[in-house]
Formats: C-alpha cells, sequence, structure tokens
C-alpha cells in the first residue's frame, strides 16, 4: 500500500511546484536583446513630469525617433504555446462584476502605463484571467503562471507580440524574493 502512494505523492507535489521564471528578455530574438543591450540611454520625459499622467496614446509608443529595437513585435517562437511563469506589473484594461481584474498588460517595469517610451510589444504580455484578481495596486509585482501563445494584439491601449491564457495569477510575496 505504501508503494502505491508514493507514485501519488509524488504527482501531487508536482502538480503544486510552480514553473521556472522566464526572464523577459528571453521573449525578445537574440538580436533584439543584442540591440536593446546597445542602445543609448533613454530620456524617459515624458508628460508625467508636467503632472500629466494620461496620454491619449496609452502604451504606444509616443516619439517615433527611437532605435527600431524599441518598436519590435519580433517573438521567439520556441515559447509559443509553451508554459511559463513570468513576473511583471499589471496594466489593468477589464474587470468583473467583483471588480477583479480578468484582462490586463503584464509589463516588465512598474509604471510603464504612464512613462515613455513603453516596452517594445515583444515585451508585453496581454493576460486573460477569467478567475479575476483583485488589483489594489498596479505598482505591486505579480507571477503569472499559465500558457504563452504568439499572438498580435492591438486596442487602442497598446501593441503586444504575446498574449498569456493564465492558470495562476498572485501577488508576488517577501518569501519570493
Amino acid at each position: 500500500m505504501r508503494y502505491l502512494l508514493l507514485p501519488l505523492l509524488l504527482a501531487s507535489t508536482l502538480a503544486g511546484a510552480e514553473l521556472p521564471e522566464t526572464d523577459w528578455l528571453e521573449l525578445m530574438p537574440e538580436a533584439d536583446r543584442l540591440a536593446l543591450e546597445a542602445m543609448p540611454e533613454i530620456s524617459h520625459d515624458g508628460p508625467e513630469l508636467d503632472g500629466a499622467f494620461y496620454s491619449p496614446d496609452g502604451l504606444r509608443q509616443q516619439a517615433r525617433d527611437l532605435p527600431a529595437v524599441m518598436y519590435s513585435s519580433k517573438t521567439v517562437a520556441a515559447f509559443d504555446n509553451q508554459p511559463i511563469r513570468l513576473g511583471g506589473y499589471p496594466v489593468p484594461l477589464e474587470t468583473d462584476a467583483r471588480g477583479h481584474s480578468t484582462l490586463f498588460f503584464l509589463v516588465p517595469y512598474p509604471g510603464a502605463c504612464i512613462h515613455v517610451p513603453p516596452p517594445p510589444p515583444n515585451q508585453l504580455v496581454l493576460v486573460r484571467y477569467p478567475k479575476g484578481i483583485e488589483l489594489e495596486d498596479i505598482y505591486a509585482p505579480l507571477w503569472v503562471s499559465g500558457t504563452l501563445k504568439i499572438e498580435a494584439v492591438s486596442n487602442d491601449l497598446a501593441d503586444a507580440a504575446y498574449a498569456l491564457d493564465a492558470a495562476q495569477v498572485r501577488l508576488v510575496e517577501e518569501a519570493d524574493l
């Protein structure tokens, strides 16, 4: 009897284990990563410095004189339909009747919704999470786990090169650090 329980215990332990973290830069093709590393410092001067926190262009690139890598939608084919765990910051798009976010962009750094320039499309992930999560603070980092897809997404706020059907979304906790 003990030998029958061991495989079940092992399977349940593995099912509860989190996926290893995927680094945001892994979502960029190597040529884009190299171009990003070689890029000169970008000014983050924008409307928020004047007290204007809303831009009609949202996360879309406001300055069109940036290096091409800042507009890149190039993806990494190996990530298509792969389970991943990605850490980042939410930019809420839709909520359910309880006020929980069910659709949001995940971005690699806090404040991407107001800073200029925003991340390139291959550094924006549209997250679909029908269960919803209460987002009290968009500056609080999240762990998002699920199946990543190469999917061009364009809405009034931004363009993204990836979408993720989330199985789990949770706040990053002190113990995670």
